[in-house]
């Protein structure tokens, strides 16, 4: 998931001394949510137990999606067995797998009137399946109660066999799953995450379901050079990758990794003019680019560019 927020400090995880913030540049800053429809949205939330990364990341987002009636639901509880240094979802031990939830996510979205659904979770390490089957049955009760178009930004399933199968068998419409970061930043920022499976993972989506879109998506501003960057469009490109994000990361406390720098509009353009040339079929690269951002029109403009480009391929 790209679980960074909008609290930015100098220091780094290991420093347990009180620092001053750090003026965010004002191409990255956005107004407190306060609108009608932002409150509507969370009473929705609260009342069918639900838990958002919107809320759980502390997505500078929040205001403007949910404003629209848009949210990301985060299924498998709102405790992860992982401790990235950039994510602001709680680490410990997750309680049992809610058996309401698939129905009550499928309530959601047909109360929100909602055309494209994002589904994420936490990690779940302590599942026999990391939570795979959940994921299955939300897609399954999804659409029996709704016409909405399913994304789902799943774990990396580390060792969980049949875990990545089960979840493209149900048919999502978008299978998304971030790398997040630069191969050499793993061991800082994704410790229990290993960067060469998640490319394999997005790989055999593809080869389970050629006609999938697949999508992933990495944070700057950690520390990582441009030629790295460079380096994991290639390898999303290698895997079939249809749909490449890359968003500012925001520190989410003093005690989580630190900011390295804040990356200027005109770098992100030229990192989406860099990855267009790649090959992808859509980019979204901006301050506040996040998985889920924009992601129902983005699934059209997805859909589109893929119609495209198979009549192109049919004429050339």
């Amino acid at each position: 998931m790209m679980t960074d927020t909008s609290a930015i400090s100098e220091t780094s995880q290991a420093s347990s001394s009180v620092v001053p913030r750090t003026r965010k540049p004002a191409w990255i800053r956005v107004k407190a949510p306060t609108s009608a429809a932002y409150n509507e949205t969370r009473q929705l939330m609260r009342r069918l137990n639900l838990n958002t990364v919107c809320e759980e990341a502390g997505c500078p987002n929040i205001g403007e999606c949910w404003a629209q009636g848009h949210a990301t639901v985060m299924i498998l509880g709102d405790t992860c067995t992982r401790a990235c240094t950039f994510c602001n979802v709680k680490t410990g031990v997750p309680g049992p797998v809610d058996p309401f939830e698939p129905e009550h996510v499928a309530i959601s979205v047909k109360e929100l009137g909602l055309a494209h659904v994002v589904v994420t979770s936490v990690d779940r390490d302590d599942l026999d399946d990391g939570g795979a089957h959940q994921f299955v049955r939300v897609i399954k009760s999804v659409r029996a109660k709704a016409l909405a178009s399913i994304e789902v930004l799943t774990p990396d399933f580390l060792r969980k066999p049949g875990a990545v199968e089960a979840v493209v068998q149900a048919r999502p419409d978008v299978y998304n799953h971030n790398l997040e970061t630069v191969p050499r930043l793993y061991s800082e920022v994704r410790p229990g995450a290993r960067y060469f499976h998640s490319l394999r993972l997005l790989a055999r989506v593809k080869e389970l379901d050629p006609s999938a879109f697949t999508k992933s998506g990495i944070m700057v501003g950690l520390g990582e050079e441009r030629r790295e960057v460079h380096q994991v469009m290639d390898d999303l490109r290698a895997a079939e990758v249809d749909f490449i994000t890359i968003g500012q990361y925001l520190q989410p406390t003093p005690g989580h990794h630190a900011v390295d720098r804040f990356v200027t509009p005109e770098e992100f353009e030229s990192y989406a003019s860099a990855a267009r040339g790649k090959g992808f079929l859509m980019v979204s690269a901006s301050p506040l680019t996040r998985s889920s951002y924009h992601a129902g029109a983005d699934f059209e403009r997805l859909r589109t560019a893929r119609i495209q480009q198979l009549a192109s391929q049919r004429t050339g």
